[in-house]
């Protein structure tokens, strides 16, 4: 689907009011200041390095109250029952802004690991990144860039891909140029009590199974709540995702991610348009409940398969169509705000709605359906699920994307789509933890 066309209709609709409505500062803040912690001195910083390095299996490694500053990674490899203990998220504070090589500042490697109680600002790539690693705790850790909002941040504050069993409970990640909380091709995931600003992405679940995200606040990022599959990773398809009983606020802050083509890093967070509260692409068996959708400006919910994203499709063992969706009991507050106009998803939606150009959406779904399954999508063949409690006062847009930009289709007809649906996970062994 191409909408390259679309800004300008938009901006000879909303001239000076679009400018002045979306060229805003952002409301982020810092967590703390931690120039103002004592200087660990360069024996003490020589110390936690040795301790990385020479950990054996069951070691505590215990970092005491101060700035850190590394000149290396902190890397553990391959080791199992290791405990990471700072003592506090404002306390201790480790930092990677003299390290000039590598990706990401702290890198967790083995089975049974756990870090706590400290933050991690300024790596070159991600901040704290866990991989291969069964049984992966992150808790009280925050993780940022202190210089704000930057496409030359990192990729992502906190990183488990390829885990196993992955708890995430009271943690903060801010400023990440993608998602400051991801999860990725991992299985038996909670997300928890975290609060993620500031990102491109709040918190993203990708092409992983039986996951949990509940009791999070994910404001001012671009997009709030991210479910997505994606084509080509080593695990194909995803699916089991719930998300419910979260705070999903004025995420309206630009994206700063860089574009595809300058940086071959970049991905497919590139095209979340500002203003998007949660968004379920190529998503499978995602039930969304409970949560408190706030003054996102451009969409509540969006509801999308990856044919919108206008990237390749062909890879196997994976689907690009959303499919087996519940959306249900959630509080929906739109914004004064006019949507997105940056992003071309953005501008679809601000100006092909069904309530009149320049409206919020609470709800869109692009309206792609796997064709092999039913003529048309009246019958609901991928089982998108919406039983909120007053449809008839959400604003509710249907597309119609077939026939590409010179034939876009819009209806309110929610309808076909008020139903039930199931959707299983099973987390409750990591409850424990």
């Amino acid at each position: 689907m191409k909408t390259r066309n679309l800004l300008q209709i938009s901006l000879l609709i909303f001239p000076l009011v679009y400018l002045f409505f979306s060229c805003s500062s952002s409301t982020t803040e810092m967590t703390f200041d931690s120039s103002k912690l004592r200087k660990a001195s360069q024996e003490e910083v020589e110390k936690v390095v040795e301790a990385f390095i020479l950990a054996e299996d069951g070691d505590v490694i215990e970092v005491p109250e101060g700035f850190y500053s590394f000149k290396t990674q902190l890397i553990l490899d391959n080791k199992s029952n290791i405990q990471i203990k700072g003592q506090g998220m404002d306390k201790t504070v480790l930092s990677f802004r003299e390290l000039k090589t590598g990706g990401e500042g702290v890198k967790l490697v083995g089975n049974e690991i756990l870090i706590q109680d400290l933050s991690i600002e300024d790596a070159p790539g991600d901040g704290v990144k866990s991989q291969h690693v069964d049984g992966m705790t992150f808790r009280r850790i925050n993780v940022t860039w202190t210089n704000g909002d930057k496409s030359k941040n990192g990729t992502y504050a906190i990183y488990p891909v390829q885990c196993k069993n992955v708890l995430i409970d009271e943690c903060i990640a801010s400023h990440s140029k993608d998602a400051g909380i991801y999860v990725g091709q991992s299985e038996n995931i909670i997300v928890k009590n975290s609060l993620a600003f500031g990102n491109v992405a709040g918190i993203e679940i990708e092409n992983s199974d039986n996951a949990e995200v509940y009791g999070n606040t994910a404001r001012d990022n671009a997009g709030g709540i991210l479910v997505f599959n994606l084509p080509g990773l080593p695990k194909s398809d995803g699916k089991g995702t719930k998300i419910y009983d979260n705070d999903i606020i004025t995420n309206n802050h630009v994206n700063f991610a860089t574009p595809l083509g300058e940086d071959p890093n970049g991905n497919t967070v590139t095209m979340i348009p500002p203003g998007s509260g949660i968004v379920l692409l190529a998503a499978k068996d995602v039930e969304v409940y409970n949560n408190r959708i706030h003054k996102n400006k451009t969409v509540g919910i969006a509801i999308a398969n990856y044919h919108v994203t206008g990237f390749p499709m062909d890879a196997p063992n994976w689907s690009p169509f959303t499919s087996n969706i519940y959306v249900h009991n959630n509080d929906f507050k739109r914004t004064w705000r006019f949507p997105d106009l940056t992003k071309e998803f953005g501008q679809l939606i601000s100006v092909y709605n069904a309530h009149g150009k320049g409206k919020t959406q609470d709800i869109i779904y692009d309206g792609f359906f796997d064709q092999s399954l039913a003529e048309n999508i009246l019958s609901n063949p991928m089982s998108i699920c919406i039983d909120e409690a007053d449809m008839e006062k959400l604003n509710f847009t249907l597309f119609d994307l077939w026939e590409g930009e010179e034939n876009i289709k819009a209806s309110k007809d929610y309808n076909p789509f008020v139903c039930q649906t199931e959707v299983f996970t099973d987390v409750s062994h990591l409850t424990q933890k």
